[in-house]
């Protein structure tokens, strides 16, 4: 009889993995740190004009570019004179399950089905089940999204909840669990007992979905203005979104626009927290997310995770949730256009971005989400004050997240703030670095520098200082 208590089933977790993904890791393992992270990808997922072809093939791509010509307008009436880049948004929200994972979601399940898996399950907190979801509809295969809802007091978010309900109208079975250990084990168990393709937000195919999202931002860009965009703003939580933007930017040949990741500060509260867990307004594009798994990428659902943020970003910022709830309420009063949280997280960084760009520039915002009864402020706040946080008008930077939220004024309050990338890089090493007592090979060291971009000299020269404990 199967043993399926907790540790034997992490400890069958490689094999589990295997079957799942299709993908034998090992073809791009040097034996050391280093991997053959381009090999992975080109071989591992399918060609640019494949993945195109199976995206159009189930609805999903080919969003609009919309110029935010109110919200230009708004940001140079604030902004010094000369100043105020010119705001367009990619509308995702339009892809069949309201949000770009839809594209990633189109290539997973389509090679589940050319594979002949039964049927997808993914884990997630809500978007991307409901991706997964549709697309298994549409090619008649069955899926179970495993979901972290419920806080020790058997209560759930607004938004996670509303996002269950649209895995659940595409056909899904949701296992809807509290937060814990618990998540990862229930997923794989339901991998090994059904047999069912892994739809992990973390594999070749799913990040290659996402580049026909940034190939369309620099097509779409130059028809509309005659070249290519300045800086495109991408909302940052687990990496997958800024990584394949900036691959299928760089794919389009639009090189010099700056890659700035966006997210939520949620500084302070632990993710796998029970307390901490209600005290959060948003369940993704958070630092919560963006931090930990930019600086320790491998700690996902399969061997290699094939999201490198640090490979790609060029700036990282973080805005507060009252600015996001602000700007949410912004675009629907001054474009007509009701969106989901996630995306305007990257508008509102944009808003303060666009204040200090020329007027002749042009600022992306990469993507849009659907919105949905329990993803709009009113049940978000409602919901945060029953959990004891202040909501206040105010000055965002007097945000503490878990204990208040501060809606600005006026949006000239709305202002983002860095975060400091060499910290992440040094962080990045220190977690590559704990318990190793080997020597860097070359091939390691040159990996490195590509995944925290900086020569092979300083990734040695901060080797050294981690080594060293300073």
């Amino acid at each position: 009889m199967r043993d399926t208590s907790y540790q034997a089933v992490m400890a069958r977790r490689p094999e589990i993995i295997r079957r799942a993904t299709n993908i034998d890791y090992n073809e791009f393992e040097s034996g050391g740190i280093a991997f053959d992270y381009e090999k992975m990808m080109s071989q591992a997922a399918y060609d640019a004009g494949e993945i195109a072809a199976i995206q159009r093939g189930s609805g999903v791509g080919g969003t609009p570019l919309i110029e935010l010509k109110n919200i230009t307008a708004l940001v140079r009436q604030i902004a010094a004179p000369g100043k105020g880049a010119r705001v367009f948004l990619k509308d995702e929200a339009v892809n069949p399950s309201g949000s770009f994972k839809a594209r990633r979601a189109a290539v997973s399940v389509y090679h589940a089905c050319k594979h002949g898996y039964p049927g997808v399950i993914a884990a997630t907190s809500g978007n991307f089940g409901a991706a997964i979801a549709s697309q298994a509809a549409m090619r008649n295969l069955s899926s179970i999204i495993v979901q972290e809802v419920f806080d020790s007091r058997g209560i759930g978010q607004p938004e996670i909840m509303e996002k269950g309900r649209a895995c659940e109208a595409y056909g899904a079975e949701v296992l809807q669990l509290s937060v814990g250990p618990e998540l990862f084990y229930m997923f794989l168990l339901a991998l090994e007992e059904t047999g069912f393709f892994n739809a992990s937000l973390y594999t070749p195919f799913s990040i290659a979905g996402i580049e026909t999202l940034g190939v369309e931002v620099a097509v779409q860009t130059e028809k509309l203005i005659g070249r290519y965009p300045d800086a495109v703003v991408v909302t940052h939580a687990g990496g997958g979104n800024v990584t394949g933007t900036a691959r299928g930017l760089k794919r389009a040949g639009c090189h010099d626009a700056k890659v700035i990741a966006a997210s939520v500060d949620l500084a302070g509260l632990h993710m796998a927290s029970d307390t901490d867990f209600n005290r959060k307004s948003f369940t993704t594009g958070h630092t919560g997310f963006g931090v930990p798994f930019a600086t320790n990428p491998d700690r996902v659902d399969v061997p290699r995770n094939a999201a490198r943020s640090l490979r790609y970003m060029d700036r990282y910022v973080t805005v507060t949730q009252g600015e996001v709830f602000y700007v949410t309420e912004l675009l629907a009063a001054l474009e007509g256009l009701e969106r989901g949280p996630a995306g305007n997280t990257s508008l509102a960084a944009a808003i303060s971005l666009a204040r200090q760009m020329d007027q002749a520039e042009v600022i992306v915002v990469q993507e849009t989400e659907y919105t949905g009864a329990g993803k709009h402020p009113s049940p978000q706040l409602t919901f945060a004050k029953t959990n004891g946080i202040a909501v206040r008008r105010g000055l965002p930077a007097d945000n503490v997240p878990g204990q208040t939220i501060v809606i600005p004024e006026h949006p000239g309050q709305i202002a983002v703030r860095d975060v400091d990338l060499d910290k992440m890089r040094y962080s990045y090493l220190r977690n590559i670095l704990t318990g190793r007592q080997h020597k860097l090979s070359v091939a390691d060291t040159e990996f490195l520098a590509q995944e925290i971009r900086l020569s092979p000299a300083a990734v040695e020269e901060m080797t050294k200082l981690i080594v060293s404990g300073q």
